[in-house]
């Protein structure tokens, strides 16, 4: 069956002009597109159900983009043979009037600013927002404000904890959003805490808590800095945590550990703190056992590899603090799966069956604050 021969007037001279997206609203049936002098409307006028209507002019735009009617599923076994996609493989993608397609654009690693902005026209949802600031490219551009202001606004909305945690991750990467807005967002970390692991997984170094330095940071200082200057990563990071940057990041976990509330945020906190840590690994360890890794913690401190002896020569009084690193950077969902295999819990239920994680945990970083 045939468009009707208003529909397929109004189509075929959209079609004449340079489009860059296309967007079909099913409900108000409705096509929309966007050209090089802005947005275009054509009001449909269906001769038949409007479900296979749709369909009709879905496949109007397939034939007339890529050839064929068959529409996304066709086009998308030819895209992603391709390997690395095009920048034009990528445009084409947005003038099918397909939801899945503009999705698939999104997520595609050539995907370019200008690009991002006809995406974002066809489809503004928070998960392409997402997306699309896991690119440099979109980050850099003009879209990619536009973008981060769209998650801070759709925030208060957010039920799903990973995406909260992601929203304000992305957000957080320089030149997205004002300092204003960074702190704003900080402020409401205290009552929304799965909000601090974003801050620890995008700023660790730069978090907007007043920390102070340790007390011995000066004399940790004059005994590092040798070991800093010739390279030795343990010793660098050993004396940023005693710096207010550090102090910052560990009251910062702290906090985020005190609240859990979703096992997504454990794992995602588990990651962010391991992150922070990993500058020396345990290896051969078994990860999915707290107490091995304590184990294994100890007797690398024992074994005393090269940057340990160091800065163990330099400060001897850091053996506690090199076996907390060694656990927290070993922190991992492996974990984690024993128990969250067997139970769905949350909030104040779930956090009792992690007790004997997180325990340890806050111990651990609580050597970094002098307390044991």
């Amino acid at each position: 069956m045939d468009l009707s021969a208003e529909d397929s007037l109004r189509i075929n001279v959209l079609l004449a002009q340079n489009l860059q997206a296309v967007r079909i609203d099913e409900s108000k049936m409705i096509v929309y597109a966007l050209t090089e002098r802005g947005e275009a409307k054509v009001p449909l006028n269906p001769n038949c159900k409007d479900d296979k209507y749709i369909k009709q002019v879905k496949a109007v735009f397939s034939t007339h983009v890529m050839g064929s009617p068959g529409g996304y599923p066709v086009y998308l076994k030819r895209w992603t043979r391709m390997g690395q996609a095009r920048e034009e493989t990528l445009g084409q993608l947005l003038l099918l009037g397909e939801p899945e397609a503009v999705v698939a654009a999104v997520h595609a690693k050539g995907l370019s600013d200008e690009l991002a902005e006809r995406a974002w026209w066809a489809m503004p949802s928070a998960e392409n927002a997402r997306r699309m600031l896991e690119k440099a490219a979109i980050v850099s551009g003009k879209t990619g404000k536009v973008l981060a202001e769209f998650l801070l606004e759709f925030l208060p909305f957010e039920e799903d904890q990973r995406a909260m945690i992601e929203s304000v991750r992305l957000v957080l990467q320089p030149g997205l959003i004002s300092e204003q807005e960074r702190n704003s967002l900080w402020k409401r970390a205290k009552a929304k805490r799965s909000f601090y692991v974003g801050f620890l997984h995008t700023l660790p170094d730069d978090l907007p808590d007043n920390a102070d330095a340790r007390d011995d940071y000066d004399e940790l200082e004059s005994k590092l800095k040798p070991l800093i200057e010739a390279d030795n990563a343990l010793a660098a990071l050993l004396l940023k945590l005693h710096s207010a940057q550090g102090q910052a990041f560990v009251k910062t976990a702290e906090a985020a550990l005190a609240k859990l509330s979703d096992q997504q945020v454990v794992e995602s906190l588990f990651d962010a703190i391991a992150n922070y840590f990993s500058v020396i690994k345990l290896e051969g360890c078994a990860g999915d056992n707290i107490e091995h890794i304590s184990t294994a913690a100890d007797s690398r401190c024992e074994e005393c590899s090269e940057d340990i002896a160091a800065v163990l020569a330099a400060a001897p009084q850091l053996k506690a603090e090199i076996r907390a690193l060694l656990i927290l950077g070993s922190l991992s969902v492996y974990l984690l799966n024993p128990v969250f295999a067997i139970t769905d819990a949350v909030g104040t239920v779930m956090r009792k069956k992690i007790k004997h994680l997180t325990d340890p945990i806050l111990e651990q970083l609580g050597v970094f604050q002098g307390k044991s």
